[in-house]
């Protein structure tokens, strides 16, 4: 089994595709809806050019041939694929609150060994409150480990967090795998699919973003915006 062609095939992928923009930190592809996708730009500039192969004919695409770009191995490419599929997602907002992934974390954490893959804001909040806690990232800051350590430190944590990225990277199948089925699992970030098929994968609980304003989102985007900067979204998180 396979997350992402899990996902792909819940999907009507008979929408237009109406817009598509790649910015510094975040991609977003219009059709259906808009969708968005972590650009991860230090991991794309690692990889050799060209990074996109049909720059200016991506408009050309189908929905389903956008979609299958999240199988490339060019990160960018890939989340241009993730933002598609996050465009054409019928999430079920009958399932969602208005709830931060992050919060969820902290809230889940106290007194718990916790792993956290991928950097995020609020890493400091659990600082004082788990009783371990281990950031893992491909690009490490001062404290991290680096990503060949999920598969020691995974499996013996109570509670995971685990960015959406991991699917434009190709990691989160094996990530997921590794942890322990006990352990109470959150995946999280713009990049994350609000789609239940990720709680057939031991995911406990599933924290994305969705545009409610696509002309505005898609304008911060293209302009350079960080995920704190970009407007017209909503934090959302469905809980299995």
């Amino acid at each position: 089994m396979n997350i992402l062609t899990d996902i792909i095939a819940t999907l009507d992928l008979s929408a237009e595709v109406r817009d598509i923009r790649q910015g510094v930190f975040h991609t977003g592809v219009l059709t259906r809806r808009c969708g968005l996708a972590a650009t991860l730009p230090k991991d794309a500039l690692k990889q050799t050019p060209p990074l996109i192969k049909e720059p200016g004919r991506l408009l050309e695409k189908s929905a389903s041939g956008l979609v299958q770009m999240a199988f490339s191995d060019s990160i960018l490419e890939a989340a241009i694929g993730l933002a598609s599929i996050n465009s054409l997602i019928e999430v079920d907002k009958e399932r969602c609150v208005e709830l931060n992934g992050g919060d969820l974390l902290v809230e889940k954490g106290k007194g718990k060994n916790v792993v956290i893959i991928g950097h995020f804001p609020f890493i400091d909040k659990l600082r004082g409150i788990s009783s371990e806690l281990t950031i893992i990232e491909k690009n490490p800051r001062e404290g991290d480990l680096a990503e060949e350590n999920a598969d020691v430190f995974l499996p013996e944590a109570d509670v995971v967090g685990v960015t959406g990225s991991a699917l434009t990277n190709h990691t989160m199948d094996h990530l997921l795998s590794i942890c322990n089925p006990n352990a109470y699992v959150v995946v999280l970030g713009d990049t994350t699919p609000l789609s239940p098929v990720l709680f057939e994968y031991g995911v406990d609980a599933i924290s994305g973003t969705m545009v409610v304003d696509s002309e505005r989102a898609l304008r911060c985007v293209s302009q350079g915006a960080n995920f704190r900067q970009i407007r017209g979204i909503r934090l959302l998180t469905i809980l299995e």
